[in-house]
């Protein structure tokens, strides 16, 4: 009986472990349209729900765009400070590490201050049964959103501890 509680407190550490990040969303910043100048990032912000290691997904053509990370000053005026590094891969991911505002633009010619290429989210912390505003890729495939996706993790998880205890 006792090996039988120590597999179980296995196997629960491992679900610990692997559920938190298997529920990272990734967000492809603008959608279709990708990082570009005159596209409203508020809009496409809105209705959406950042957490913690969720990825947010900068695409673009390379040496037409980059991405920095700012303040909400830098963010107003379209200015990052000094010795920021800039994104410029045309596929830039961020990993969100830390709950809060977080701030982005583009620092090539006036694309932010004319084309209004920023975006601005609040980032919240990770919590595992957190509905998610757009589907993950993984369960994207499969044909159901993320928040089921989760749903039937939970139950699965659920049905399991019933069985061994």
């Amino acid at each position: 009986m006792a090996a039988s509680n120590y597999l179980m407190i296995f196997i629960l550490a491992i679900v610990a472990v692997l559920v938190p990040s298997s529920l990272a969303t990734e967000f492809v910043v603008g959608d279709d349209k990708g990082w570009t100048i005159n596209f409203d990032y508020q809009a496409w912000a809105q209705g959406k729900e950042f957490h913690v290691g969720d990825k947010l997904v900068f695409k673009y053509t390379e040496n037409s765009h980059n991405v920095l990370k700012v303040n909400g000053t830098g963010f107003q005026d379209c200015v990052a400070p000094a010795g920021t590094g800039a994104l410029t891969s045309g596929n830039d991911v961020i990993t969100l590490a830390t709950p809060g505002r977080k701030w982005y633009i583009c620092g090539v010619s006036k694309h932010c201050e004319v084309g209004n290429q920023k975006l601005f989210i609040t980032v919240l912390p990770q919590t595992l049964l957190s509905p998610a505003s757009a589907p993950s890729p993984t369960s994207a495939a499969w044909g159901c959103s993320a928040t089921a996706y989760r749903g039937w993790i939970v139950a699965i998880f659920g049905i399991l501890m019933m069985v061994m205890f």
